[in-house]
């Protein structure tokens, strides 16, 4: 409404209504100088709303400078009711000015609790939980039930009128009489509207004339009144200090405009109110048509005949409801029933694609920025990584110069807190270390991380550099120390290997837990691994890693013992874990036993030999140690029977050894329950072996079968937990021959069809040996003849 000299339009935030009743009201109004609630730290950037940069969905984010967590986003999408008169000002050279009290108090902590009513602005910081919305509070005194529905008719759906002032004169009347009855206001909002009352006395002693007043319907009664100057100037001695801040625009994005909290504004369907506000004509046909294009670009069978009945639809359907026109709900009614043929599938992907959407906005690079978001912004543009909202694969292969440097951003990013890109399963297959894969997706707030590592340096991996040595002093866990090597080769930063690895030393020296250096160990050896190809010096890491596991093969038999059942499946993990990490540490690990137990050291592990040597007696001396006078005194089952697996697994142990160790934990002499744990440890990872030693299976059937009724229902967890790991065939082919019956006893061969013939037979044997590593690479043509 006006008073005097004063438009006040009370909009709501986000309203694409809202919007284009703001931009009527401006052309009728023609004001000299236009005031919009925000905070008052934007005059400084809001000039850069006249860069054709500048694309919506962007935000306002401001920071406390000497803490940069402390952060609050005002975002602004093209159906924004502020960006409309922000765009008004700037095209008719109108002074703009944001009238909401500064940020810097904001940061400042008050000393009355009070929530902010205004869902425009979020803090970084804040609380979940959102004051009543007044809009709802109204719907809800005109019997309606659904607010966003009540806004639509009321003003979505409301056609324009020769007067552009009247309905923002019946909004501060509705606003006026829940004012009255004191519903939402705050200590806060007394603050607020205090300072936007100076601003007003501001404007007009600058001699403007016509001033129009965009901010929150909310606060248009208490901006009508103007009490005293010296009334508000007493309600603003109250403010605490107001903290230092840096402000700028940042992109922001649809999906994040969707969120009620946290960052977001909640606004539930954005990209609908976009369409809203762009569309020329009717928009509901428009929207349908758009529905069916991305329907049948997802091989969904659409045609045109769909989209006109879906129209039909809606519009009946606002008919039957008594509403003025269509709006989202009966339009997406009309998309589950006609383009989606009542798939809920079908209309959740309209409904993330168009309801929502992944629009992402632009800034210009006039925009103020710390220097480490200027480098980041460099190396996306010389790297060829453009950020988007909408989620990517991205693979790597790191031979090549590009891809590797690709691959050290993305690292270094992760290592600030930036979680740009995600490790993801690649889409190539290939299981060489030379390729990787990664899930990218930005994400508005990664601003404010940017920020905070800003202080750790000007530059993207001048801050990865600092921020990898800062983590290693204040690092208590080796395990958290040896994925930070890790980390550091993955991106590069060779300048914090040295001081990463000092503080790895001292701590590998002091700790003595088995486990510690167990869960330590195997990132190491990924490490050395991704050494070869990224060209990284890791002659100090490989020396590390040796040291770690010949402590590891030293300690491990008497970690073992006396292990309760979740410290003894945590401990076969760890176990698993290092098997595989000293298989690519020493290749002899594995393939090149001599299939006999010899026992060359009883407990300590400690053979003249290799490490793979080494570690095949530490799982030699785990095996044996076995409970003598109770649990406590002895390995758990599960711990032993994986020991003997592994050992088997790699030669170590010929199937006739596994069978006698089987027999003895089978026996009646041992506990039930420590026999079905070894059986689960021994089989984990696999049960064809059972398939290929019928004996093995008869004697776990034996066994089975001998079990008491009541000490069966106690195994029974576990053997179902063991057998349910098994893959599905080997499941269903154990089960067919116990029911066929009796086992131990090898399954028949089939008799060979027709004659051998030599020169076929020839030719497969280079290739079987390269499979089971006992050749050297044949070749090419010799591979491919006669197959």
């Amino acid at each position: 409404m006006t008073n005097g000299e004063v438009a006040l339009l009370g909009i709501r935030h986000h309203g694409p209504g809202s919007a284009r009743a703001v931009a009527a009201a401006l052309a009728q109004w023609r004001p000299d100088a236009v005031l919009i609630e925000g905070p008052a730290e934007a005059d400084a950037v809001v000039h850069l709303a006249a860069e054709k940069d500048l694309v919506p969905p962007v935000a306002l984010l401001a920071h406390a400078v000497d803490d940069p967590a402390k952060a609050a986003f005002w975002p602004y999408a093209e159906f924004s009711p502020e960006w409309v008169a922000i765009r008004h000002a700037v095209d008719h050279d109108l002074p703009v000015r944001f009238i909401d009290l500064p940020a810097g108090y904001g940061f400042a902590p008050f000393t009355e609790a009070d929530a902010d009513d205004d869902d425009h602005a979020a803090d970084g910081a804040g609380p979940d939980e959102l004051p009543a919305d007044p809009l709802a509070l109204l719907a809800e005194a005109a019997g309606h039930d659904d607010p966003e529905r009540w806004w639509e008719d009321v003003v979505e759906h409301r056609a324009p009128g020769a007067d552009a002032l009247a309905p923002f004169a019946a909004v501060a009347e509705a606003m006026g009489a829940l004012r009255a009855e004191g519903l939402g206001e705050s200590r806060r909002d007394q603050l607020r509207e205090a300072h936007m009352r100076q601003q007003i006395r501001a404007a007009r002693r600058a001699g403007h004339r016509r001033i129009a007043v965009v901010c929150g319907a909310f606060h248009v009664p208490a901006l009508e009144t103007m009490p005293t100057v010296a009334h508000d100037r007493a309600l603003l001695a109250g403010l605490p200090k107001k903290v230092r801040v840096d402000i700028t625009w940042i992109p922001w994005t649809h999906r994040r405009l969707s969120q009620a909290t946290g960052y977001g504004a909640g606004v539930q369907s954005p990209g609908w109110y976009h369409h809203l506000f762009t569309a020329v004509g009717d928009p509901v046909p428009r929207w349908l048509t758009r529905a069916a294009e991305l329907l049948r670009a997802e091989d969904h069978p659409v045609s045109s005949a769909h989209v006109i009945e879906a129209v039909r639809l809606a519009e009946t359907l606002a008919v039957l409801r008594g509403r003025p026109l269509a709006g989202l709900t009966e339009t997406l009614d009309a998309v589950r029933a006609v383009l989606c043929e009542g798939s809920d599938v079908a209309l959740e992907l309209v409904r993330e694609r168009l309801v929502v959407g992944d629009a992402l906005g632009e800034v210009p690079d006039a925009a103020p920025a710390v220097p480490l978001q200027r480098d980041l912004a460099r190396l996306q543009r010389s790297l060829r990584l453009k950020p988007a909202a909408a989620p990517r694969d991205l693979d790597l292969d790191l031979r090549k110069d590009t891809d590797a440097a690709r691959s050290r951003l993305l690292h270094r990013l992760r290592l600030l807190g930036v979680e740009w890109g995600v490790p993801a399963r690649s889409s190539v297959n290939s299981t060489g270390t030379f390729r990787e894969s990664w899930r990218l997706c930005w994400q508005p707030e990664f601003a404010v991380r940017i920020a905070e590592a800003a202080q750790w340096g000007t530059t993207v991996e001048e801050a990865a550099v600092n921020k990898a040595v800062g983590t290693a002093r204040s690092a208590v866990e080796l395990a958290e120390l040896t994925g930070l090597v890790e980390t550091c080769l993955l991106a590069g930063l060779s300048g914090a290997l040295p001081a990463v690895m000092r503080v790895l030393a001292d701590c590998a020296a002091l700790d003595t837990d088995v486990a510690h250096l167990a869960g330590a160990l195997p990132a190491l050896v990924r490490a050395l691994r991704y050494g070869d190809v990224r060209g990284t010096e890791h002659g100090a890491l490989a020396g590390a890693a040796t040291g770690l596991a010949e402590r590891v093969c030293v300690g491990l038999p008497p970690a073992c013992v006396g292990l309760d059942a979740e410290s003894a499946a945590a401990m076969r993990a760890r176990i698993d874990e290092v098997h595989g990490a000293i298989a690519l540490l020493d290749p002899a690990a594995s393939g090149t036993g001599t299939g006999t137990d010899t026992d060359t050291d009883t407990d300590t592990g400690t053979d003249t030999g290799g490490l793979a040597d080494r570690w095949a007696a530490a799982l030699r001396s785990l095996a044996r140690r076995e409970p003598t006078a109770g649990p406590a005194t002895g390995a758990p089952g599960l711990l032993r029977g994986r020991a003997v697996r592994l050992l088997l697994d790699d030669g170590r142990l010929d199937s006739e050894e596994a069978g006698r160790r089987l027999r003895l934990v089978l026996s009646v002499a041992n506990a039930p329950a420590d026999a079905a744990g070894w059986v689960e440890g021994f089989l984990t990872g696999g049960g064809a072996l059972l398939l290929h030693d019928p004996r093995l299976l008869a004697l776990l059937d034996e066994w089975l079968g001998g079990v008491s009724g009541e000490v069966f229902t106690d195994v029974l967890p576990l053997l179902r937990r063991t057998f349910a790991g098994l893959e599905a065939g080997v499941r269903t082919t154990i089960g067919g021959r116990v029911a066929a019956g009796p086992l131990g006893v090898a399954p028949a061969v089939p008799e060979a069809v027709g004659e051998l013939d030599p020169d076929r037979a020839d030719a497969a044997v280079p290739v079987l040996a390269v499979l089971l590593g006992l050749g050297p690479k044949i070749p090419r043509q010799r591979a491919g003849r006669n197959t």
